[in-house]
């Protein structure tokens, strides 16, 4: 596929993103475009969420790694590709070289989720595990195409990657011709460029919002000084998002076409995650729930109809297990109190009934009896509750308060 290009970078236009939705026939999904009614309410107009998290291999990474493949040479097919990623690019290019018939060699930084690590290694790949961080990934696969002539094959800062991307704006306008706002994550920003392209060429009415997580937000820095600006440490959960530079190329295109930026916390990350699960009975990885985040924290500012862009769903059971525990945490679903009672017979039984009164479901009990904090007729308990909410959580600690029982916090 060629591009136009300029002085300073190449120049996508919609043409390209419609080449790579023809190439794309028959391998990535259509995917599904479903409403949430519980985000419509809130916002207070329709909301539909784009389920790239159904796409194959779990994420919209196919679509991008397919296309850039797909223009390679002859003879730089023939010298295989090479990439380094933590999960989601990782097996875009190991599916895509292997319906390409292309051989793939794939970096993993050593502590990768072995369910990731395996998923790249079925759909054909050879996965060397090198570095702790991405960085390091990185910097061995650059090497390993210098010394073997293999190409290499970047997550975002290609405009075959962007054009490839950027047919999930196709199929949004085609699902929703009356979408008025589109909210993406973005990380190096290929994704949320590509869409940006393809959507503004048809409909330049449409806003176009993207969302980063807090702790490695580099666009709206980099936004503000004209050019790649790059992070020291970037730290979030949402690994599909967390880059700390922008990429030259998508860079350019997101300061032209992409209206706003929008930052989230972790803590809105994990609420929005459990909301995907229980309301919408989909498996969003942190990074994919970063659109509704963004939408529920602060709901008033997405004119409606809006697409919200459910980037991926390739989240490690373990890491899942944590972010639900934090989500109902963060939503008052949770709570932990720590109190003191008096150590006779009877009182361990009469807190478990008072908790009963209170309707709280105990998780995890701890009962200590013998601490230099303790008096001698005292005995102290931690209690983990599942709670219905803010609410419920004021409730089960009054009721505690007027059984007698002192709760210390």
């Amino acid at each position: 596929m060629s591009f136009r290009t300029t002085a300073s970078h190449p120049a996508l236009i919609l043409d390209d993103v419609r080449g790579a939705q023809k190439m794309l026939s028959g391998v990535a999904r259509v995917t599904a475009l479903e409403g949430s009614r519980h985000l419509t309410e809130l916002v207070g107009s329709p909301v539909h969420l784009k389920c790239e998290n159904l796409q194959r291999t779990g994420s919209f990474k196919l679509r991008g790694a397919y296309v850039r493949i797909s223009g390679l040479t002859p003879v730089e097919r023939a010298a295989g590709v090479v990439a380094a990623s933590a999960g989601n690019h990782a097996q875009g290019v190991a599916l895509a070289s292997s319906l390409l018939g292309v051989r793939s060699t794939v970096f993993m930084p050593v502590g990768a989720p072995l369910p990731k690590v395996a998923a790249t290694r079925e759909y054909g790949a050879e996965v060397r595990l090198h570095g702790q961080v991405v960085d390091e990934t990185l910097a061995a696969a650059q090497q390993y195409a210098e010394e073997t002539g293999a190409v290499f094959i970047h997550p975002f800062d290609h405009p075959d990657i962007i054009a490839g991307q950027g047919t999930v704006g196709l199929e949004i306008l085609e699902q929703c011709p009356e979408v008025r706002t589109i909210v993406l994550g973005i990380g190096g920003g290929g994704f949320a460029a590509g869409v940006a392209v393809a959507v503004k060429a048809l409909r330049p009415d449409v806003r176009i919002v993207g969302v980063q997580a807090e702790g490695a937000a580099c666009y709206p820095p980099s936004l503000a000084a004209g050019h790649p600006v790059s992070l020291d440490s970037p730290a979030t959960m949402a690994d599909g998002i967390k880059v700390g530079r922008p990429g030259d190329v998508p860079f350019r295109l997101i300061e032209e076409l992409v209206d706003e930026v929008r930052t989230v916390t972790e803590d809105e990350l994990s609420s929005a995650l459990l909301l995907c699960l229980e309301r919408a009975k989909l498996v969003v990885e942190p990074a994919g729930a970063s659109p509704v985040a963004a939408l529920l924290s602060d709901p008033q500012a997405f004119r409606g109809p809006v697409v919200a862009v459910l980037s991926g769903g390739n989240v490690d059971p373990l890491l899942m297990q944590r972010i639900l525990r934090h989500g109902m945490s963060a939503a008052g679903r949770y709570l932990s109190l720590r109190l003191r009672l008096t150590d006779r017979p009877g009182a361990l039984a009469a807190l478990l009934a008072a908790l009963t009164v209170a309707d709280a479901n105990v998780l995890d009990i701890g009962h200590v009896r013998t601490d230099p904090r303790l008096g001698l007729t005292e005995a102290e308990v931690d209690l983990h509750l599942e709670t219905k909410g803010p609410q419920h959580c004021a409730e089960v600690e009054a009721e505690l308060r007027a059984a007698g029982f002192r709760v210390m916090g």
